[in-house]
């Protein structure tokens, strides 16, 4: 109408292509109008602070914050643009958006520009998208989606859906007008809300740049190995020039077009003014210094993967998916990486004896990739643990996380053996027994235990048995016949209970045999259940993830030390005090002699039957390691392959290394238990009678407080009527010496 009124007195050869050109303008105005109306109302519902929301990795650190890895979210790392180099943020613009400082989101001759350019060829030949067009089409998903699909069955799914479906389904060509223009929409948005600063901030951080790479800092990290800060005015130009196609132009894989989409990006540069010819001259000639293929590949730890195990029930869903976190952990990088090469080195050796009949990890590795089997190589872990804490300072689950994921410290369920028999004796000296107690160490005769096959009768190791021998003497050598007499006096349900409080999670079995450690358990839980011998009985919970802050900084997850007595004081000091001696002359002895290892310690070596499972578990004042070797389908490992032969080894490697890192005390191991002289009697481990005194059976002991026996228990086997000591001796009697009476 105003057209027309305006128009309504020219001359006619004026007033209609007046009219038409008005119309059409007035009718292209209001549609642009409408259009904006409505993008712009459906851009109000994308939420304009995910613009700075990326998923980033998140890094884990180990004790003394050196990086262990990253893990979770993508392979990113957001950085403040103070924190990229001008060389690239300037290739950046040159390439991608030349006027980006001076324009509101859209840059109408860019788009112009485009237009002739695609009509001109007659194909889609160059776009028109600017920076922050880019980061709202990276940030939000524009795309055209169907309807969502209603529940199977019933006639909507047979007819209205379908015609839902096709009423509402745009050809490609219209699909794509329609992402340009809501695009366009939140371009505005985004550039109403944010700085040009921040704006190119975010979209550098958002770069995909092939592989799992986003974002500039992992790019100038993955590609070039150095910060983004640090990109020269070459290196710069190559990132830029890689985006338009990130992997066609990979610098991995095809060095020449790199060098080539550098070059003209230069070339732009210098033109619109970002660098001048000798700059770019000199860029040119600039060699690029890529990561070596040797480098490329981010090798899998053992120790990560339990990392990441904790983590997942550590975290929400989101926490994981965003990422971006600094997750502080117990793990002393330095150890870490010592017991695994040690581990590898000493089964290298193994594997070089003669006569050793299984796969080496050599010939495994000599299989063509693509071909090979799961290793059978011998294989082996450890797990060190802070006495003091729980936590865990070296996690290794295996010889290689890249050749066989499977984390034996923690999932390999392997007989104990010998290394359990410290918990059947801490159940006995719980419950009254003292290391001097004489224990009888012949052959097992039918019948004298309960619950016991017929035929079962375990042999010692040596093949040697004794009339009688001390409980130190016992578990110093590792003696079969007298531990099991030692378990039944304590009782099985005892003996469970102990281990059970230890931290060993699987049920003992109710039968003799398991006093001897024929049941399973991981290296972690052994390690576990060690380090509560030097701590007075306290065991701590392991633990390997010691905080958690989010990217402001603020923590999101802290653990203190957890811990809980597991044993009388008493026990556990009386257990200690014979496994320190067993370094020196028990089953451990090589630890002084063959290995030179001279610091104060106390362990316990382990060897199955047929040799299928070596172990050493030990501890100093302050670190406890568990050591297993063996094969993952159970076999002979090799003739003679003992705990002492096999595991011991590792042990003392990982510990000297961790008395030369100087973090950790290796003082005397001291348990602050008061004592009590007492004499008693070496049969019964009860208050002396004069007639334990007439048989030689009287001895004096210092008794933890805890353990020390009532006044009135009195030994009953000599005579069968206790007598104090003091009284008038009886008569002299002929009776032979006996063991203890087994319950």
């Amino acid at each position: 109408m105003l057209v027309h009124r305006i128009t309504a007195r020219w001359r006619t050869s004026l007033r209609i292509p007046a009219r038409l050109f008005g119309n059409v303008s007035v009718i292209g105005l209001g549609m642009v109008l409408m259009a904006a109306v409505v993008y712009g109302l459906r851009s109000l519902r994308f939420d304009l602070g995910r613009v700075s929301e990326m998923p980033e990795r998140s890094i884990v650190l180990d004790r003394f914050d050196k990086e262990l890895g990253r893990i979770h979210g993508e392979n990113r790392e957001v950085v403040p643009i103070e924190a990229v180099s001008p060389n690239f943020l300037n290739a950046l613009l040159a390439r991608e958006d030349k006027s980006f400082h001076h324009h509101p989101g859209v840059d109408p001759r860019g788009v112009a520009r485009a237009i002739y350019q695609n009509l001109k060829r007659g194909r889609l030949a160059q776009g028109s998208s600017t920076i922050t067009m880019q980061l709202a089409r990276n940030t939000y998903p524009l795309e055209w989606s169907p309807p969502p699909e209603p529940p199977r069955g019933g006639p909507w799914n047979r007819f209205v859906y379908p015609a839902l479906w096709n009423l509402t389904k745009p050809a490609p060509a219209l699909r794509e007008f329609d992402r340009k223009l809501l695009e366009l929409a939140v371009s505005f948005r985004i550039e109403t809300a944010y700085s040009k600063d921040e704006i190119l901030e975010h979209y550098v951080n958002r770069i995909f740049w092939g592989g799992s790479i986003h974002g500039v800092e992992a790019a100038a990290r993955t590609y070039l190995e150095k910060p983004a800060r640090s990109l020269t005015l070459g290196e710069g130009a190559m990132l830029a020039g890689i985006i338009r196609a990130p992997n066609a132009f990979s610098p991995f894989d095809d060095l020449d077009r790199t060098r080539r989409e550098r070059d003209d990006t230069l070339d732009s540069m210098v033109k619109y003014g970002f660098a001048t010819e000798d700059e770019a001259r000199a860029a040119r000639n600039e060699p690029l210094h890529i990561r070596p293929p040797d480098r490329r590949i981010i090798h899998d730890t053992y120790a990560m993967d339990a990392i990441r195990r904790d983590l997942d029930v550590i975290l929400a869903r989101e926490n994981i998916k965003l990422g971006g976190l600094t997750i502080v952990t117990t793990i002393d990088k330095n150890l870490q990486e010592a017991a695994a090469r040690f581990l590898d080195k000493h089964l290298r050796a193994l594997e070089r004896r003669p006569g050793y009949r299984h796969q080496t990890r050599t010939a495994w590795q000599s299989l063509p990739p693509d071909n090979r089997p799961d290793p059978a190589y011998v294989q082996g872990a450890a797990a060190v643990i802070e006495n003091r804490t729980g936590a865990v300072l070296a996690v290794v689950g295996g010889r290689d996380a890249d050749e066989s994921k499977f984390n034996r410290a923690l999932h390999a369920r392997r007989q104990v053996g010998s290394v359990f028999k410290p918990f059947v004796y801490l159940s006995a000296l719980d419950r009254g027994l003292r290391p001097d107690t004489w224990i009888e160490d012949g052959p097992l005769r039918p019948g004298e235990l309960d619950h016991a096959p017929a035929d079962w009768s375990p042999r010692n190791a040596d093949g040697k048995y004794y009339k009688l021998v001390t409980l130190r003497e016992a578990l110093m050598k590792s003696r079969n016949t007298s531990s099991v007499r030692v378990g039944d006096f304590a009782g099985i349900a005892n003996v469970a209970e102990v281990a059970r409080k230890a931290g060993f999670t699987t049920e003992l079995p109710r039968t003799p045999a398991s006093y001897l450690g024929s049941w399973e358990a991981s290296p972690w839980e052994v390690a576990s259940a060690y380090s509560l011998l030097p701590n007075g009985g306290t065991r701590y919970r392991p633990f390997l993830i010691r905080e958690i802050r989010d990217r402001s900084g603020s923590v999101l997850y802290r653990t203190p030390p957890l811990g809980y007595r597991a044993a009388r004081a008493g026990a556990a000091a009386s257990v200690s005090s014979i496994l320190e001696t067993a370094t020196r002359r028990g089953t451990a002895a090589g630890m002084r002699s063959r290995h030179d290892f001279h610091r104060p310690a106390a362990g316990k070596t382990g060897t199955t039957d047929n040799f299928h499972d070596a172990w050493f578990a030990g501890y100093c004042s302050s670190l406890t390691c568990a050591v297993w070797v063996g094969l993952d389908q159970p076999q002979p490992i090799t003739s003679g392959g003992y705990g002492s032969a096999l595991a011991l080894p590792i042990w003392v490697d990982v510990m000297k290394t961790a008395d030369r890192l100087q973090r950790y005390k290796f003082g005397p191991i001291q348990h602050p238990v008061e004592y009590t002289s007492c004499r008693l009697c070496r049969f019964s481990a009860k208050r002396a009678t004069a007639g334990c005194e007439q048989a030689g059976a009287a001895y004096d002991d210092r008794v933890p407080s805890g353990l020390l026996p009532a006044e009135n228990d009195f030994c009953t086997i000599h005579p069968l009527r206790a007598q104090a000591v003091g009284d008038p001796p009886p008569p002299p009697r002929k009776q032979p010496l006996r063991a203890i009476p087994v319950d």
